[in-house]
């Protein structure tokens, strides 16, 4: 192999008794705009057996040229070019073609967006610029390659640049150190879907194949096959789709797809050669007893083809074994490159109609479509978002990747996504999510939804509960103030909420090792730590996974001023400290305002700035701690000079110019239960945008502030340690700086598409948990067994009915009864009418 020179693109032709082409190619090539010292033409000369080298040299002095003395079909000449290539880049194009001036630089630039673009596909049209030839890539379930658009106008409609499944072996990019390490092209195909191959090859393994259409090439496209018989080429596009899908289908995938292949491959030869797959029935009448009969080639392409799998299975099963260990990207994740799953490919009638009953019977057209998913949150879905809005509206955009996604909000559905719908369902109306689960496959929820929804408890889809919020621990803190009666009917009811999504999940989320030993242990109460859920999985992942709070992967952009020189009395040489979210009871803003004040006596610089007040929930009111927060910064004189309070929340995608303005990012709170099961989601954002944090200890992140060296993490209730730490953080350039370091080595950790893998790994083949469905020869376990669930609801009944009479009296509980019974009898009622639309159809 040749030692690679920066910036040199390397274009390798592959000559077969085509020099003339060949020739006017490397013409064309000698006009692109890139510098020539920069430009490396390799020519293999195929083994052509004629006098193509010597014209080819003659031509073009300066072309390497490598012969072979046979002909390795377009794979193997590929594959012998880069080896004898020098460039940081190599680009594959048919000696039948010519590129536009533009073609390479185009394509270099479009390398230097990202370092994860592995190869760069260029746009290709007819030789006259008329007609498409190549703009975009799919793939059938059974592995043939095509490329959509093929032969239409170019109209323009695809001149933005996209991420694709594979380029055109007529006219492509690869960095070759990435060609390299791939592999190259798998010379066992000698031509025909090598090109598909090595692209979904460079995306499983973590690599973005770019279409281009600034790099713009011509194609004249010969018909070169029919010489040698077209039943040749049928042979190959059949035996290599057969090879492609089997080195590169995850095993989930190849397991749905490879039967209902090979049975297609067979009636496609049967169609091919118009052949009775009948005419060896026994029971045919007047039949002769002729041993032989002939047969088109064209018929035995599909059958040889098989028979090649076959005969090369080691091998390929070998190479599938080592690619598939390295793979870092499922199939699903890719579904949306694959393009048009179900085209069928070939106008033959019989096939056609085999095709249909194919994929119908053996469930490939719903294993080739996407997963629908809803997504359900009680929080406003708008540019002000509080924690949970955040965590969905994340999981929604990941999600939507791969599936159909529709994120339903209790409140403001305020914004419109490209890729997934937002929808607003009323709580006061029962039935408002029924449509919604009814065309779901996945449904996620968090808080009060299952309350609100009894559709979500009665529905046999593959449900997941969100735990992230343990929010009957949040109620110990919150509803305090309401008095004995009233605190103990929140936590009372949040805890029966909780106890219900427990008893249902398929599939429970949460967002820490500490939560995740606490809902262990609810599980097991509930009866979900049993020998099914243990038997599937004995670290019980399958059933509960971690899956904390994330941040963006891209880095903050500053869009606006925010602090700075934009509120008065905040300096552009001021050190700020920011507290990143709202102020509600569980949290300690008093012993952080006192720190403010104590070292403002010495530093008259320091600044702290509550970032939202008011809550983006017009439900969530005013906490009490929000009120003796601003009283305490009133009475020490701090309010305007060194403390300031932003009462409105801050937009979403505003945020980061506020933390960007900062200098500390502060979380302080007592050391309570809510407390040691909390996930701050703000901190998140301290990570992203590089801010040195001080906390209070006694959470999961004060443990990882102090493990990590994330800033200092202090005891609970004491201004002297968070002024001392503050200082430090602020005023010590050193400390500092370590800090920041270790930030940028943490944060990488948490970003939303590492913390959601475990969702979205589910969603690519979500199941009902193995408790919810029971073999025959097991006996029940507690939450499965319809006596118990009838048990559970007459305890709930009569503990729901024993506080409504405590509060309000025999009015309120009668009621409240007779109202609960009006909404299960529309239910019923509605449940019966979709049951019988459903068997109409």
């Amino acid at each position: 192999m040749s030692k690679r020179t920066s910036e040199m693109v390397s274009i390798v032709l592959v000559n077969f008794r085509g020099a003339d082409d060949t020739i006017t190619c490397i013409r064309s090539l000698r006009k692109v705009d890139w510098p020539a010292e920069k430009l490396e033409i390799v020519c293999v000369e195929n083994g052509s057996g004629d006098d193509s080298a010597a014209r080819i040299a003659a031509a073009d002095p300066g072309v390497t040229l490598v012969k072979s003395d046979d002909n390795l079909g377009f794979a193997g000449g590929c594959n012998l070019g880069v080896r004898h290539a020098r460039g940081e880049y190599v680009a594959f194009l048919n000696n039948d073609a010519r590129p536009d001036p533009g073609w390479v630089r185009a394509a270099v630039d479009a390398f230097k967006t990202s370092p994860n673009v592995g190869s760069v596909a260029s746009k290709v049209l007819d030789w006259d610029g008329q007609k498409i030839d190549f703009v975009e890539a799919a793939i059938t379930w059974f592995g043939m390659g095509y490329k959509p658009f093929c032969e239409s106008p170019d109209t323009g409609a695809f001149d933005e640049p996209r991420d694709v499944l594979f380029a055109t072996g007529a006219a492509m990019f690869v960095r070759a150190d990435v060609f390299d390490s791939v592999g190259g092209f798998d010379e066992r195909y000698f031509m025909f879907y090598e090109d598909v191959d090595l692209g979904w090859r460079l995306n499983l393994l973590g690599w973005k194949v770019r279409y281009e259409p600034r790099s713009l090439a011509f194609h004249k496209h010969h018909a070169s096959m029919n010489k040698f018989g077209a039943f040749r080429e049928t042979y190959l596009l059949e035996r290599n789709a057969l090879y492609t899908m089997y080195k590169n289908l995850d095993d989930r995938s190849l397991a749905q797809f490879l039967p209902g292949a090979l049975l297609l491959a067979v009636r496609r030869a049967v169609a091919r050669g118009e052949l009775d797959s009948t005419e060896l029935d026994i029971r045919r009448p007047g039949d002769d007893a002729t041993p032989d009969r002939p047969v088109a080639k064209q018929a035995m392409a599909g059958i040889y083809a098989i028979d090649q799998l076959v005969e090369n299975i080691t091998s390929f099963t070998e190479t599938r074994q080592l690619l598939q260990q390295r793979r870092r990207v499922g199939d699903s994740e890719l579904r949306p490159l694959f393009g048009k799953l179900m085209e069928p490919a070939y106008p033959l009638p019989t096939y056609l109609e085999a095709h249909e009953e194919l994929v119908s019977a053996l469930g490939i057209d719903a294993a080739g479509r996407k997963k629908r998913v809803v997504i359900i949150t009680g929080e406003p879905v708008s540019a002000v978002m509080a924690g949970p809005a955040i965590r969905s509206w994340n999981m929604a955009q990941y999600l939507s990747r791969e599936h159909e996604v529709r994120l339903l909000t209790f409140g403001t559905a305020g914004v419109r996504p490209d890729k997934f719908e937002v929808l607003s369902v009323s709580p006061r109306d029962a039935h408002a999510a029924d449509v919604h689960i009814d065309w779901a496959d996945v449904i996620i929820f968090q808080g009060h939804a299952m309350a609100v929804f009894p559709a979500l408890y009665e529905t046999d889809k593959v449900v997941v509960v969100d735990l992230y919020d343990p929010m009957h621990l949040e109620q110990l803190e919150q509803a305090k103030e309401k008095g004995p009666k009233a605190w103990a009917f929140e936590v009372n009811s949040a805890t029966e909420v909780l106890n219900q999504q427990l008893a249902r999940g398929d599939f429970f989320l949460c967002a820490s090792e500490r939560q995740r030993h606490f809902w262990l242990g609810q599980l097991a109460g509930e009866g979900r730590l049993n020998p099914l859920t243990y038997a599937q999985d004995n670290s019980l992942g399958s059933l509960l996974a971690l899956v904390p709070f994330g941040l963006p992967a891209a880095e903050p952009v500053r869009t606006a001023p925010a602090l700075r020189g934009v509120v008065d009395g905040i300096g552009a040489d001021d050190k700020i400290v920011i507290w990143g979210g709202g102020i509600y009871n569980w949290f300690d803003p008093l012993s952080l305002i006192q720190a403010i004040s104590g070292l403002a006596r010495t530093h008259q610089d320091i600044r702290l700035f509550f970032l939202g007040m008011q809550h983006p929930n017009p439900a969530v009111p005013e906490m009490q701690m929000a009120v003796r927060a601003r009283q305490l910064s009133e009475e020490l004189g701090l309010t305007g000079r060194h403390v300031f309070f932003n009462e409105e929340w801050v937009a979403y995608n505003a945020r980061q110019n506020y933390l960007l303005d900062a200098d500390v990012g502060v979380s302080t709170h007592f050391e309570h239960i809510e407390t040691t099961f909390s996930f701050r989601t703000r901190i998140l954002d301290y990570l992203w945008t590089r801010l040195p944090i001080v906390t209070t200890r006694g959470d999961g992140f004060g443990d990882l502030v102090a493990a990590e060296g994330l800033g200092v993490a202090v005891r609970e209730n004491d201004p002297q340690a968070l002024a001392d730490a503050l200082e430090i953080m602020l005023y010590d350039d050193v400390e500092r700086g370590r800090v920041i370091r270790n930030l940028d080595r943490v944060r990488a950790e948490f970003t939303w598409d590492k913390t959601l893998a475990p969702l979205l790994e589910f969603c690519r083949d979500p199941h009902p948990a193995a408790d919810r469905v029971l073999p025959e020869t097991m006996t029940p376990v507690r939450t499965a067994g319809p006596t118990r669930v009838l048990a559970e609801r007459v305890r709930s009944d009569l503990a729901i009915a024993g506080r409504h009479l405590r509060s309000g009296g025999v009015r309120e509980m009668v009621g409240a009864a007779a109202g609960r019974v009006k909404r299960q009898l529309t239910a019923r009622k509605r449940k019966a009418e979709r049951a019988r639309a459903a068997r109409a159809q």
